[in-house]
């Protein structure tokens, strides 16, 4: 009698089949939802690590913005107006307006370079790739978080302390077609009524662009910058006040930051890398600003007391594991006193 003949008994052959492939199938089922469980749990911890990082790192939220009391910063126009308006004054406007404003955007380069630390996989990258994406997109991500604290009748950009410019400083610095396409932006982000989880999540997407200058590894940043898109689609714990953004939401997020490529649609990348400098060029004159003043200087000063830190870090548990790892040695296996017991 053979063994499946003792396991079934008399149970027809076409029943024991489908039996089979009864039992197959649910194996797969409950492998599916076991795959998917685990990718929503994966989700669900990148979700709370960029939330948290973000509360902690970011000067804009809404609870630290709750009462903010707003004052104009830096000077007036007017108190120009009496030294003269040739060349030389509006010059020496541009550098004391830029040099203000470096000491206002100090704080917010700390704490977004904090921030991108905390981000999963963003210290995994070459230390100049990190220091290429937090220097190119450091403007981009304060632009969004000050974006908060400009009313649709608001002509003002605010600073973490209540400080405000107006759009004729701003217009000081740069010029007028910049300015314009700024507040356009400013307003294209507050339409989307993101909360702090969402503008995290969305602040960490934006870092994570490797459509920079100078970046190595294209691969391993849109790897990490695919799980956080995903993370934005995908509704998020009522507790992290994340519920997610519907995919047309989505697309309008990442189209009104002028930063991200449509990533599901990896043959019309190079068309839109084509179009970049067209559509969205006063953000590369942002970012050629930025490296000609004080503010791209104490970005890469920071990045760079970082990077030193990590490589003192790593030096130091390398020694710790060496010394840890090497057995110690007896007083019998010391060969000078193996020498004097055997005279």
């Amino acid at each position: 009698m053979s063994r499946d003949s003792v396991r079934y008994g008399r149970v027809p052959k076409r029943t024991r089949e489908r039996m089979e492939e009864t039992r197959v199938a649910q194996s797969e089922n409950d492998q599916s939802i076991r795959d998917m469980e685990s990718k929503e749990l994966a989700i669900y911890d990148l979700t709370l690590t960029v939330t948290q990082a973000h509360h902690v790192n970011c000067d804009y939220t809404d609870m630290r913005t709750r009462g903010l009391v707003k004052k104009p910063a830096i000077f007036s126009l007017n108190d120009f107006q009496s030294e003269g308006g040739g060349p030389d004054s509006v010059e020496h406007q541009k550098i004391v307006m830029w040099q203000h404003f470096a000491t206002f955007l100090t704080p917010s380069i700390q704490r977004i370079v904090e921030f991108a630390k905390k981000i999963p996989g963003f210290s995994e990258l070459t230390q100049d790739d990190q220091l290429r994406l937090i220097k190119n997109g450091f403007f981009e991500v304060w632009i969004m978080h000050a974006a908060k604290l400009t009313g649709p009748a608001e002509n003002t950009i605010t600073f973490y302390d209540g400080s405000y410019i107006t759009r004729q400083q701003i217009e000081l610095m740069f010029d007028y077609e910049f300015v314009l396409a700024l507040f356009n932006f400013v307003t294209s982000i507050n339409s989307l009524d993101l909360n702090d989880s969402e503008i995290g999540l969305f602040s960490s997407v934006i870092l994570l662009t490797s459509e920079r200058v100078g970046i190595y590894d294209h691969k391993a940043i849109d790897h990490i910058q695919e799980r956080l898109i995903e993370a934005l689609k995908v509704p998020g714990s009522q507790a992290l006040g994340a519920p997610g953004l519907v995919p047309g939401q989505l697309d309008e997020t990442l189209g009104a930051s002028a930063l991200c490529r449509d990533l599901r649609h990896p043959k019309i990348r190079r068309a839109r890398a084509i179009n970049y400098t067209k559509q969205y060029s006063f953000f590369l004159l942002l970012l050629r600003k930025v490296q000609e003043n004080a503010v791209g200087l104490i970005i890469e000063r920071m990045c760079q007391d970082w990077f030193h830190q990590e490589r003192r870090k790593k030096k130091g548990r390398k020694k710790r594991k060496k010394k840890t790892s090497e057995p110690a040695k007896s007083k019998k296996d010391n060969p000078v006193q193996k020498l004097a017991i055997l005279k």
